[in-house]
């Protein structure tokens, strides 16, 4: 009788394999960089050294044996082969190269970036077959050849339907494209919609105008109806326009087909039309055109102040020679949220105080400091409990005479918890290629957020939205701040992001790879002092005594068809009064603060798929 083996003998080679592969994935993803890259090391190591042993078995054995470490041996090799197209296509080729692969052969790096795990996952499955279907005779005094075929045969059919299937979501999600198989399709109510509806705090009246039996009325009822379970607020009627005249006539509506949305004294009315045919494309838009009529009705215009008199960024260059981008789509998006964009200098007050109307304070690219009496207000403005959001620019400093001197904003910036380091970043092995020069170097490009809520939708689309900046600074945390201040910093710099301190593009000894911290949301708890917590609740207390006492006025005025007029009246005044009062104190100051203002410039803030306004990241 032949002797076979012991059993943990045999495998050797398989889990030398397995090891190898699970300490190259440790490595590369874990680690990425440093002394714990060295797992990569190993594993390829023990990946070869499977290949070698395996060699020797097929060698040693004889008759059937040898056909299944033959196939074994051939299995192993597609691993290695799949280890090496993943190192050639990857960061450690530039350990061996003057430049990536990425740079000289960009199409061989995209399919040598395919293909690995294609050749892994066509290796690791077919082997982990052969080797169970082995197990299963492996004292027989004859292998079972067609055993051994079949698992390996197995292995093979299931690498390639993952591999089919993985291809296919890939080719889906790039391509974006879309089959509606039904005649009409009428949108949902997306996200940001339930959100508007959830946080509503007064009464929302929806009216809805078409006949009965209308195909157009059954699409945009069930649209509301879902809304209308976020909250008991908002209050969805049907109406026909022939039939309840004097509601149509209350509301300017003139003929069937129409959606009248009203809180108060405002409203907004939305023309759907009555045939399917025609109204096609406005059910299609029906959610994206509800949601710009609720921001409308729903919320109180808030005002934005864009900071001026310091060479911030603005809606049109500063002067001849200022080539940075303008900030025409910030206001064209923070118009769109019903927001009304101002701008505040000196002239407008900032040296005294900010205005009580201020809903954000917005200093984005400045290239002078501040004066003393501005920085004082905006001060005052954050202990009321003020947002503020704040972008800066690298390389720019309180003195230009002095390269090292310091930075600006640094006591605001001090009383929000953090400090600004000026000093340019770079990234000679991941940035944005935008000159194809060496500066380029300077684009830093990112993936890495936090979880806070003011990155969510970047944090989901990952890699497919990098935040790019077209050279940063990067922020530091100051151990002394105010008691109650909280600092979360949600983007980060790739890990081999270095400052270059001396300017030269490039890394030299003494500088420092690590994940620099390129923006911070900062929050801290405002106390209100105990005279103004009086007043409010004595406010409150005499609030229903007021409408006691209207109420009573229009009982004595004895004309009971006039009270509804006369309520409606006093909303729509009160409406008004809303809208001019100031922004009431909150309880607690936020700030967002990013170290470069490119970021929402309008070169990098339109594009779609990513801020960038480059169309390649440069690895």
């Amino acid at each position: 009788m032949a002797q076979h083996p012991p059993q943990a003998h045999r495998t050797l080679p398989t889990w030398l394999l397995f090891g190898g592969l699970f300490l190259l994935f440790v490595g590369e993803r874990f680690f990425g960089s440093g002394p714990g890259r060295g797992c990569s090391a190993v594993g390829a190591l023990l990946v070869l050294g499977a290949v070698g042993l395996r060699g020797m078995r097929a060698a040693q054995a004889a008759g059937d044996r040898r056909v299944a470490e033959r196939t074994l041996l051939a299995f192993a090799g597609v691993a290695a082969v799949g280890v090496a197209f993943y190192a050639l296509q990857s960061d450690l080729a530039l350990s061996l190269l003057a430049r990536s692969l990425e740079r000289s052969s960009p199409k061989l790096a995209g399919a040598l970036g395919a293909l690995w795990p294609v050749l892994i996952l066509a290796a690791v499955l077919p082997t982990l077959l052969v080797e169970l279907a082995w197990a299963a005779v492996a004292r027989a005094p004859r292998l079972e050849l067609p055993r051994i075929r079949d698992g390996a045969l197995t292995g093979l059919g299931l690498a390639g339907a993952i591999t089919f299937a993985f291809a296919s979501v890939y080719v889906a999600t790039q391509r974006d494209g879309k089959l509606d198989l039904s005649y009409f399709r009428t949108a949902r109510p997306g996200e940001s919609t339930h959100k508007i509806v959830q946080a509503l705090d007064q009464p929302l009246e929806v009216s809805i105008f078409f006949p009965p039996a209308n195909d157009v009325r059954e699409e945009v009822e069930g649209y509301w109806k879902d809304l209308a379970k976020d909250s008991p607020l908002l209050h969805v009627t049907t109406y026909d326009n022939a039939v309840d005249i004097g509601k149509a006539k209350e509301l300017n509506v003139t003929s069937n087909g129409m959606v009248v949305i009203a809180r108060g004294g405002r409203k907004e009315t939305l023309n759907i039309g009555l045939e399917l045919e025609s109204a096609r494309s406005q059910l299609r838009n029906l959610d994206k055109d509800v949601q710009k009529k609720l921001l409308t009705v729903a919320r109180a215009s808030k005002n934005v102040y864009l900071t001026t008199g310091h060479g911030e960024r603005g809606f049109d260059p500063a002067n001849d020679t200022d080539k940075r981008s303008t900030l025409r789509d910030v206001r064209e998006v923070l118009q769109s949220q019903s927001y009304a964009v101002r701008t505040l200098g000196l002239a407008d007050g900032l040296g005294v105080d900010v205005p009580p109307d201020a809903t954000l304070v917005a200093i984005i690219g400045p290239q002078q400091e501040l004066l003393a009496e501005e920085e004082a207000a905006l001060e005052r403005y954050l202990d009321r409990g003020g947002r503020v959001f704040i972008a800066l620019d690298p390389d720019v400093r309180t003195d230009p005479s002095q390269p090292n001197g310091p930075p600006l904003l640094q006591p605001l910036l001090a009383k929000l918890g953090l400090k600004y380091d000026p000093t340019p970043l770079a990234n000679d092995q991941i940035y944005a290629q935008r000159t194809y020069q060496k500066s380029d170097k300077w684009n830093i490009a990112t993936a890495g957020f936090s979880s806070h809520p003011s990155v969510t939708s970047l944090g989901r689309l990952a890699g497919r939205a990098p935040l790019v900046m077209f050279g940063a600074g990067h922020l530091e945390e100051v151990k002394q701040r105010a008691p109650g201040t909280t600092v979360d910093f949600t983007v980060r710099a790739h890990g081999q992001t270095f400052v270059d301190t001396n300017r030269s593009f490039s890394f030299d000894p003494g500088e420092q790879r690590k994940t620099w911290e390129l923006a911070a949301a900062v929050k801290r708890k405002i106390e209100p002092p105990k005279d103004e917590a009086v007043k409010k609740d004595d406010a409150k207390k005499d609030e229903p005594a007021k409408k006691d006492d209207v109420a009573k006025k229009d009982d004595k005025k004895g004309d009971p068809a006039k009270k509804d007029d006369a309520k409606k009246d006093v909303a729509k005044k009160d409406e008004k009064k809303d809208d001019k009062k100031p922004t009431p104190p909150k309880d607690e100051l936020r700030a967002i603060v990013l170290a470069d203002s490119d970021a929402v410039g309008d070169v990098l803030l339109p594009i779609p798929s990513t801020n960038a306004g480059t169309r390649k990241m440069q690895a």
